[in-house]
């Protein structure tokens, strides 16, 4: 890649770019003027960024990001590729669902291993390479779980929560460095996984679920992915430390 191309062009990674709002998120970024390093793309992600412009770099097996290895080959992939990271996106957390009273420690962990483990072995993997060029966002999606109180997932909202407050930390220490990190916490959104945790089957379905949300209805992948980009394309740099929730009011 031509340094000419690399001085107008930011770099983006984004974890999972074949599930949740990572496609349609990494489309924005490619029309915006980014080259990308995408993980494990779902079939046709990546012609069509390359259609709109962008350089790609392609890692497969970092859907998990409990696994240490997988951010960590995410970060070298853009290193060795571009030479820097201007912003990462991750998609963290495994839902644990249950009474508190029914729960037991194995169902903790996992609920750790997945919201908090997995955050924070992407933060690791980022954080220190935005410090040491002196700039560059984050942004970690949680979940608005962590927000307030769950019945029927205690520990999954807990670990959700303990994400939240570590993002705040992570910000809190880079801050002066010029690394942005936040969060963005989801729920009731409009795709085939919490479609089909809701039990979302039919019109009678779907309008039980609406119901729950104070806006009376689910939010799109469009609207996040649009939501999200100020938070990741270089265009608003004076938000750190922050937990948004997209939720329709809910949180």
């Amino acid at each position: 890649m031509s340094n000419a191309r690399t001085a107008t062009r930011r770099i983006a990674i984004i974890s999972d770019a074949a599930r949740y709002v990572g496609p349609n998120l990494a489309r924005l970024l490619a029309a915006s003027g980014h080259d990308l390093v995408v993980g494990d793309p779902a079939a046709g992600v990546v012609d069509a960024l390359n259609a709109a412009g962008a350089a790609v770099e392609v890692v497969e097996g970092t859907t998990d990001l409990s696994k240490p290895d997988a951010s960590e080959r995410l970060v070298k992939a853009a290193i060795d590729r571009f030479g820097r990271v201007d912003s990462a996106t991750a998609f963290t957390g495994r839902i644990v669902v249950g009474k508190f009273l029914k729960s037991s420690l194995d169902d903790m962990q996992a609920a750790l291993t997945g919201c908090m483990e997995a955050p924070y072995n992407f933060l690791r993997a980022v954080v220190p390479v935005m410090a040491e060029q002196g700039g560059g966002q984050v942004l970690v999606f949680t979940s608005a779980a962590g927000a307030r109180t769950t019945p029927g997932a205690p520990l999954y909202s807990a670990a959700r929560a303990g994400a939240n407050h570590l993002v705040k930390n992570v910000a809190d220490e880079v801050a002066k460095r010029g690394v942005q990190v936040n969060a963005l916490g989801t729920n009731f959104m409009d795709f085939p996984e919490f479609l089909a945790a809701n039990r979302v089957t039919d019109d009678e379905s779907r309008a039980r679920v609406e119901a729950m949300v104070p806006m009376g209805r689910l939010g799109t992948l469009d609207e996040l992915a649009h939501f999200s980009m100020a938070f990741v394309d270089g265009t608003s740099t004076f938000a750190t430390g922050q937990f948004v929730a997209f939720a329709g009011g809910w949180a």
